[in-house]
């Protein structure tokens, strides 16, 4: 059984909203510098009231981060009664008007705003794009329809830096940061009329009798029964059983362990400052002697990296296991997050070549390990931890604490990097020490284990 052209093209345009995702996510590194001038007087001006002006200038950079944790919440119920499709188009809205209300922005407060819009699309680009991918995909191709999602999440992040770079050279004055927000209106655009070649979710129309509808979809894109009909009677079947289910509580004593398990590695993965390294990547090569050009050069070398190891860690994760490729990844954390604390300490404000050589290798060995460990490990490993009856709930629970930890630390980061480079790269050394721990005594192997024995193997049946 071949992958069907229509199924492709209509994966590939769904994933346009991860690419969506990982470039909002990203194009903010370009011009944080900027914004921190810009609005200077303004976070003064708050800082009297509260918090410090490097407490505002991080949540003027977590804007887009807080929209995204709002956002991963609220599109739940309007995607089961409105459609994923439908949904999708409201995203592919969201991602435009902040794209331009960004660029045009009359103020800090506008800015804000426009960034928290961002972040509500990427929010339910997170949850939708791959749940509808995953719907209009016979079983032999999901997990790959699924993983063009998260390719293009890492795919977006090299656009952004690229787009930054690029931008940053054409000589364009005041308004360069205007032009990098700006731009991803491009793509919106596109997402946005590519979704009209798009059928609707079959599970989605026969969970609304639109039976018919669902017959044609699934003719067209492919099915895992040789009789359509009896693919319409399974999804009828499973939307039963899954109603039946609805009313079972997550927050019970026989799930804690998975509860645990999924917090912890949310929380372990934002610890590590991933999420610091990506929003402020140029300040950090500054910090580090790099000039401004160079610095958003060096972060174009760290998304192709990013990507190339991430795309290696989804060929072997089902061979390697999940718990070996986090050993490697908290190991690879380690070694290149003490290496860049001691350069900021040994090196301070007054950078060698040398130096600078050190923080950019060591960052460099810090995004593989990231995209090789728990980049490729973390949505895989909640997926497997929460029994089908309160799976959603889980997955949503490690969703909601990533991007609570992620606005945190991208909220934190400036201020304390105000103080010293090494005590920040220190306190994520120190973490990701903890992550190896927990690691090797707490997680558990979830690579070629049924979803019964997980129940067993976590205590949930005995």
């Amino acid at each position: 059984m071949k992958i069907k052209g229509a199924l492709l093209k209509s994966a590939l345009i769904a994933a346009l909203g991860g690419l969506l995702f990982g470039f909002d996510t990203a194009v903010i590194s370009g011009a944080e510098g900027a914004l921190k001038e810009l609005y200077a007087s303004r976070y003064l001006s708050l800082s009297e009231i509260f918090g410090s002006a490097g407490f505002w200038h991080g949540f003027t950079v977590a804007s887009a981060l807080i929209g995204t944790i709002v956002g991963s919440l609220i599109f739940g119920k309007p995607v089961d009664k409105y459609g994923r499709r439908k949904i999708l188009f409201v995203l592919g809205a969201l991602y435009f008007i902040s794209a331009i209300g960004s660029a045009f922005a009359w103020g800090w407060s506008s800015f804000v705003i426009f960034r928290f819009i961002g972040g509500l699309g990427v929010g339910g680009s997170s949850v939708i794009a791959p749940m509808y991918n995953a719907e209009i995909s016979p079983a032999k191709f999901r997990g790959r329809m699924v993983a063009l999602t998260q390719f293009n999440i890492v795919f977006g992040v090299l656009l952004a830096f690229i787009s930054n770079y690029i931008f940053s050279t054409l000589n364009l004055g005041d308004n360069t940061w205007r032009w990098m927000f700006g731009v991803e209106a491009i793509p919106a655009l596109v997402f946005f009329f590519l979704l009209f070649l798009n059928p609707r979710s079959p599970r989605w129309l026969v969970s609304k009798n639109l039976l018919e509808e669902a017959k044609q979809v699934i003719e067209k894109l492919g099915a895992d029964k040789g009789n359509v009909d009896e693919e319409i009677a399974e999804i009828q079947n499973s939307l039963a059983a899954e109603k039946d289910t609805a009313e079972e509580p997550l927050f019970q004593a026989k799930y804690f362990k998975p509860i645990m398990l999924a917090v912890a590695i949310a929380v372990f993965n934002q610890l590590s400052g991933i999420n610091a390294l990506m929003y402020y990547t140029p300040r950090i090569f500054q910090m580090a002697g790099f000039e401004k050009g160079s610095a958003l050069l060096s972060s174009v070398g760290i998304g192709v990296v990013n990507l190339i190891f991430t795309m290696a860690a989804l060929l072997i994760i089902d061979n390697f296991g999940r718990k070996k490729l986090m050993i490697a990844g908290s190991i690879g954390y380690i070694v290149s997050l003490v290496a860049t604390a001691w350069a900021f300490y040994t090196y301070g404000t007054e950078f060698s070549d040398t130096g600078s050589i050190i923080v950019l290798v060591s960052l460099l060995v810090f995004i593989s390990a990231h995209a090789f460990g728990q980049g490729a490990v973390i949505w895989v490993f909640i997926s497997e931890i929460f029994p089908n009856k309160v799976r959603a709930r889980g997955q949503s629970l490690g969703s909601f604490t990533h991007w609570f930890m992620a606005a945190s630390i991208s909220w934190m980061f400036p201020i304390f990097a105000e103080e010293s480079g090494g005590h920040v790269f220190t306190f994520f050394a120190v973490c990701m020490v903890g992550q190896l721990i927990w690691v090797i005594f707490k997680m558990p192997e979830t690579k070629n284990i049924s979803l019964e024995d997980m129940e067993k193997k976590l205590g949930i049946k005995k």
